[in-house]
Parts: structure tokens; sequence; C-alpha cells
């Protein structure tokens, strides 16, 4: 389902700026490489867990209608079908 103030380019746009001005460097250690993080791009409240959705779901209660960007620490994309997933360079 969209999003009612953003769009997905938006969503996307946001939160990978977010991530690399703010977040990256409070989550991406050792222990979280590989976990998710998820990001609400208006409040700018983060969730670190293993399960995408637990993660989604952490940042709804707080916020409800919050625009949220998903992505996995240390990887250039949350899930690979068929392929293999590439670790970034920290």
């Amino acid at each position: 389902m969209p999003h009612p103030r953003f769009s997905g380019e938006e969503i996307i746009q946001k939160g990978e700026a977010l991530y690399e001005a703010k977040v990256r460097v409070l989550v991406e250690t050792p222990e979280n490489i590989g976990k998710i993080v998820s990001i609400d791009i208006e409040t700018e409240n983060y969730v670190v867990d293993v399960d995408l959705v637990i993660a989604g779901l952490a940042i709804q209660e707080k916020h409800p209608d919050a625009a949220i960007y998903g992505k996995r620490i240390g990887y250039n994309a949350v899930f690979s079908i068929g392929g293999t997933l590439v670790r970034t360079a920290p």
C-alpha cells in the first residue's frame, strides 16, 4: 500500500540520506552487520533487529503512520533472490 505523504522513491531517497548522514555511524558495528535497520524518515527514529518485520513493527508502535526505510546493515540489499548479497565497504 502506498504511503499517504511520500512516494516510494522519496522514502528511499530520504532513508538512504539519513542512513549515510546520521544512522550508519551508530549502527554499522561488527555485532550489527547483517541485521536490519528500519528508519522512520520523519522522526529519524530507528530500530535494529534480525527480522525486517519486527523492526518495522517496532517503528510503527511509536509512530503508526511512519514512512519506513529498511536496510540490511553492511550490505547492498535487504534480500537476494537467486544471487548473493554483496558486503559494502565500511
